[in-house]
C-alpha cells in the first residue's frame, strides 16, 4: 500500500509539473495565435488517441444521457478557452490559481444539483476560497475585470463539467465522456473560427472569435507541446488516481500552482505580491479543506479493512 501511494503521488506531481508546462507553452503561443486557435491544437491530439483506443476497443455503456454529455463537453470546453485567454493577459499562477478553485465550486453544484451532503470543512472552504478568489483579482471599484471573471468562469465551468461526470459515468464509458470534451473543443474552435469574419462581436467577447491565424516556425512546436503536456498530464493523472485514493491524489495536485508559479517567472511573469501570494494560499487551503473529508474517509475504510482482516 506504501508504495502503491509513493508512485500515486510521484505520477501526480509529474501530472502536474506536465500540466503547467501545458500552461508555459500555451501562455507564450497565445501572444501570436487566437486562444481558440490554441484550444483547437490542444485537443486534437486527444481525439486522435481517444479514438484510436475506441476503434481498438469498442466503447461498452448503456447510454441515454446525451444532452448532458453535450453540456459536459461544452462546459468543459468553454473553460478551457477562458483558461487560455487569461493565460496570455494575467501571470500563469494566477491563471492556474483561477482554475484550481474548481473543487470549490464542485462541492457547491454537487449540494445544488445532486443533493449531496456539504461538509462542515466544505461550507468554510468555500467562504476561504471567495476571500483568496477576491485577494487575486484585488478588485478596483469593488468590481472585478474581464480577466478576473473569466478566471473565475474558467473554475466554475470546469466543476459544471466535473459535477456533471459523476452522473454520466453511469451511463457512458469514460472514454466517450473525455472525447465529449475533447471532441467540441476540436469542432467549437473550428466553427467559431469559421464564422468570426461574419459576425460583430464586443470587446467583452473577443475572448471566443479570432480568425485562423496559420502557426510560422516554431509557434508548430509551441502548438504540439500543447497538445502533448496536455495529454501526458492527463494519462499521467488518471494512472494517479488508479493508484492512490483520491483525496490524496487531489491534494497533491495543488502543486501544479508552485510550478505554475516558477515556470510563470521564468517566462517574464512578476513576483506576486503579498495579497496575491495570500490569495493563492487561500485557495490551496480551501481546496485541501474540501479534499479533507475524502482523506479523513480512506482513511477510515482502510483502518476498518485492516481490523477486519
Amino acid at each position: 500500500m506504501i508504495k502503491q501511494i509513493d508512485r500515486g503521488i510521484l505520477l501526480m506531481l509529474l501530472a502536474s509539473l506536465s500540466f503547467a508546462c501545458m500552461g508555459g507553452f500555451a501562455k507564450v503561443v497565445s501572444q501570436t495565435l487566437p486562444p481558440v486557435e490554441v484550444t483547437f491544437f490542444r485537443n486534437i491530439f486527444g481525439v486522435l488517441l481517444v479514438g484510436f483506443s475506441i476503434i481498438k476497443v469498442p466503447l461498452r455503456q448503456t447510454g441515454g444521457k446525451f444532452w448532458l454529455l453535450v453540456f459536459r463537453g461544452s462546459m468543459g470546453f468553454a473553460a478551457l478557452l477562458a483558461y487560455f485567454y487569461i493565460m496570455a493577459h494575467i501571470p500563469l499562477a494566477e491563471a492556474v490559481t483561477y482554475n484550481k478553485t474548481s473543487p470549490i465550486f464542485v462541492a457547491i453544484f454537487a449540494y445544488i444539483f445532486l443533493h449531496e451532503k456539504l461538509h462542515p470543512f466544505a461550507v468554510f472552504a468555500v467562504i476561504i476560497g471567495f476571500v483568496g478568489i477576491v485577494l487575486i483579482a484585488q478588485p478596483q471599484g469593488g468590481s472585478f475585470d474581464k480577466y478576473d471573471l473569466l478566471g473565475i468562469f474558467s473554475g466554475m465551468g470546469a466543476a459544471l463539467a466535473y459535477t456533471s461526470i459523476r452522473e454520466l459515468r453511469k451511463y457512458y464509458d469514460t472514454r466517450a465522456i473525455v472525447m465529449s470534451f475533447m471532441g467540441v473543443g476540436t469542432v467549437m474552435p473550428l466553427l467559431l473560427m469559421l464564422i468570426t469574419p461574419y459576425v460583430s462581436y464586443s470587446y467583452e467577447f473577443d475572448w471566443m472569435f479570432a480568425t485562423f491565424v496559420m502557426p510560422q516556425g516554431i509557434e508548430w512546436i509551441y502548438v504540439m507541446a500543447v497538445g502533448i503536456f496536455a495529454t501526458v498530464s492527463q494519462l499521467l493523472m488518471t494512472k494517479a488516481y488508479e493508484l492512490t485514493k483520491a483525496g490524496i491524489v487531489g491534494t497533491i495536485s495543488y502543486s501544479n500552482i508552485l510550478f505554475a508559479l516558477l515556470i510563470g517567472i521564468m517566462l517574464g511573469d512578476p513576483v506576486p505580491d503579498i495579497w496575491t501570494t495570500l490569495g493563492i494560499l487561500l485557495v490551496i487551503l480551501s481546496g485541501l479543506l474540501v479534499a479533507l473529508p475524502k482523506v479523513k474517509d480512506d482513511f477510515n475504510s482502510r483502518t476498518m479493512r485492516t481490523r477486519e482482516s
